[in-house]
């Protein structure tokens, strides 16, 4: 199993679609997951330790683990089936360890939420992650090229 963490929450730009951008520890690959505007928000909410005034789903799930005596141990995406990714959450108590089947988006506000650490299987690793693309340096001295272009330079001198 690999640990991850959360970089980002945003859109795709293509989609349109909310996106929760998750990384290796080292930050050498990525692993990004299209996830629904409600979880986006409560994803990005625990990002920024925003508090409620009143508990949403994720925090109303936590408080409902610990009434009960357990705790969230970690969570972990265990599988990328036909585009959909599977995910566990881990809640141990006194008597035994309990594996409760969920999406990966709300595993991972629940993570947040109680700072459990946040794993993804080998075998999605293998799938899906993405290696970070190396620098290119001809690219960056376009870029700077690009940067510094003005619409006088597409004029023709006459």
């Amino acid at each position: 199993m690999l640990k991850m963490k959360v970089q980002v929450v945003g859109l795709d730009q293509i989609s349109m679609l909310p996106v929760v951008i998750l990384t290796d520890v080292m930050e050498e690959k990525f692993l990004p997951l299209v996830i629904g505007p409600a979880e986006a928000n409560a994803i990005s909410l625990a990002l920024e330790e925003v508090e409620p005034p009143r508990p949403m789903t994720h925090d109303l799930m936590l408080s409902v683990v610990a009434t009960l005596g357990g705790s969230v141990d970690k969570v972990v995406i265990t599988d990328l089936v036909e585009e959909t990714y599977y995910a566990q959450v881990f809640v141990k108590t006194e008597e035994k360890e309990h594996q409760i089947d969920a999406r990966p988006s709300d595993s991972i506000a629940l993570a947040l939420r109680c700072d459990a650490p946040i794993f993804v299987e080998q075998k999605v690793a293998e799938k899906a992650m993405v290696a970070k693309r190396q620098d290119d340096p001809e690219m960056e001295d376009f870029k700077r090229f690009l940067e510094n272009l003005t619409p006088d330079d597409f004029r023709k001198n006459n």
